[in-house]
């Protein structure tokens, strides 16, 4: 095979002023790269104060950050980062930071999320073999890879076959009968209220055996010689009936009850028409 077919292109930067080959190469390595030798990694020094990085697009392998800061490489980097990788490019963040191993797992997570957010696929930790850290000090790595497709591209989504609700009932299952839901009281017939209530019927006359009043209001209108009609709804041709008996003619079929309004029911006394003692 081609040797030239076979090495990757390697971009690797740092906010150090100085970043060994043989640490690159080290990092390869743990990315369980196999032509190692045959690469030939571009490196980049103090990139903290870059806004692009000098390669063209989709024209990296795999890129490698180095750095002891926590807000190294920025998000205009990660988007320098997916622009200069090739589809199913690999990224490899590695930090060395003095910190406890609970501060290291917060690092890692947050490198993780920041990965996924930046668009790019598989975050993970990378546990690093050939890094044998000090004291207070940790050493990992959180990798990560863009995409196999192109910007642009687009591809058919298969649509998930229709599957209609299959009910599978079996003859041994027991069913319940409806009937048996009934109770006898569910079963009677409702009986409908009596008919004869005085309120019921157009004449809306008092009942053979009226109990609500209604007979006795009857006798007293017949006494006085009205309808129920003259006082449910009272009405005056002079406009002058309602005031009361000094207002009233000779005539006035009102004469000798209390002061009403037109059009209202006049409302006899109990006592109205008792003799007095």
């Amino acid at each position: 095979m081609d040797s030239k077919a076979m090495q990757s292109a390697v971009l690797a930067f740092t906010e150090d002023e100085i970043l060994p080959v043989s640490t690159v190469l080290n990092m390869l390595r743990e990315l369980g790269n196999e032509a190692v030798g045959q690469c030939d990694p571009q490196i980049i020094t103090q990139a903290s104060s870059l806004s692009r990085l000098p390669v063209d697009s989709s024209s990296i392998d795999i890129v490698i950050s180095m750095s002891r800061s926590l807000e190294f490489p920025g998000d205009q980097l990660f988007e320098e980062i997916s622009r200069a990788l090739k589809p199913g490019g690999t990224i490899l963040i590695y930090k060395n930071l003095e910190s406890n191993k609970e501060d290291a797992d917060k690092v890692i997570s947050s490198l993780e999320r920041r990965l996924l957010l930046s668009g790019f696929l598989e975050a993970a930790h990378l546990q690093l073999k050939s890094v044998v850290a000090a004291e207070a000090v940790h050493s990992f790595g959180v990798k990560g890879k863009k995409p196999s497709w192109k910007i642009g591209s687009s591809f058919a989504i298969k649509k998930a076959p229709k599957s209609f609700l299959k009910v599978q009932m079996n003859d041994d299952d027991d069913l319940i009968d409806e009937d048996t839901l009934l109770t006898e009281e569910d079963l009677k017939k409702p009986q409908l209220p009596p008919v004869g209530d005085c309120e019921v019927g157009s004449t809306r006359k008092a009942c053979k055996n009226c109990t609500c009043g209604r007979a006795e209001a009857e006798e007293k209108v017949e006494k006085l010689g009205l309808t129920m009609d003259q006082l449910d709804n009272p009405q005056s041709a002079c406009g002058s009936c309602g005031l009361g008996d000094a207002f009233r003619c000779a005539t006035c079929p009102y004469k000798g009850l209390p002061v009403f309004k037109l059009g209202e029911k006049v409302s006899l006394p109990g006592n109205f028409l008792a003799a007095d003692f």
